[in-house]
């Protein structure tokens, strides 16, 4: 889908990650998308998880609390033609992840979401507007926290804050590669087989 423009409202709301930081999240994924189910908790214009699909990942299950900007994601999806390997929920992040993946450590058939996703490991995108960082630090690690105990092994954890954010907070900080992207950090983790 190289060169493709995506729809965007312009809402001050949705906060799309520059390009070149986008960029510089899939140089750093690199191929290990392919093969994966994108997550993108906070999707705003869905960039994150098309491209992820662009570059090989078999599905995308977008999230995004505000209905305006869920509608256009959706709409992004039909213009690209990949509406049949997406999901569009316009959900709040924090109460999906605590309702979808508390419980996903038992049989698939309990979470809806994953049936659709086989035994494919996640690539997931976590980034939220930077002020959560700041203002609800306790609820983003713990949302982070969950994401990584619920991923199947070999899955990639993509974080993306800016230096207000201490990356040494993280679970399992030390496992983290950190990269700085002014005004962006963004945090990768990679889930190993036990």
């Amino acid at each position: 889908m190289r060169g493709r423009k995506l729809a965007y409202s312009g809402d001050p709301q949705t906060r799309p990650m520059k390009e070149r930081v986008r960029e510089a999240v899939f140089n750093l994924v690199g191929p290990a998308v392919k093969e994966k189910y994108a997550l993108d908790l906070f999707a705003g214009t869905g960039a994150l998880a098309l491209e992820a699909i662009s570059r090989g990942a078999v599905g995308a299950t977008m999230l995004e609390r505000h209905f305006p900007t869920a509608e256009l994601i959706r709409r992004n999806c039909q213009t690209l033609d990949v509406i049949d390997n997406t999901q569009v929920v316009p959900v709040n992040a924090f109460v999906w992840a605590r309702r979808e993946l508390a419980g996903a450590g038992g049989p698939r058939n309990e979470l809806a979401w994953r049936d659709t996703i086989g035994d494919a490991a996640w690539v997931v995108f976590i980034s939220p507007p930077f002020s959560f960082y700041v203002d609800r630090t306790a609820e983003m690690l713990a949302l982070i926290e969950l994401v990584i105990g619920a991923a199947p092994a070999e899955s990639i954890v993509v974080v993306e804050a800016d230096a207000r954010f201490d990356v040494g907070q993280l679970p399992n900080a030390s496992d983290w590669d950190a990269r700085a992207y002014s005004p962006a950090v963004v945090a990768v983790y990679r889930k190993s087989a036990v």
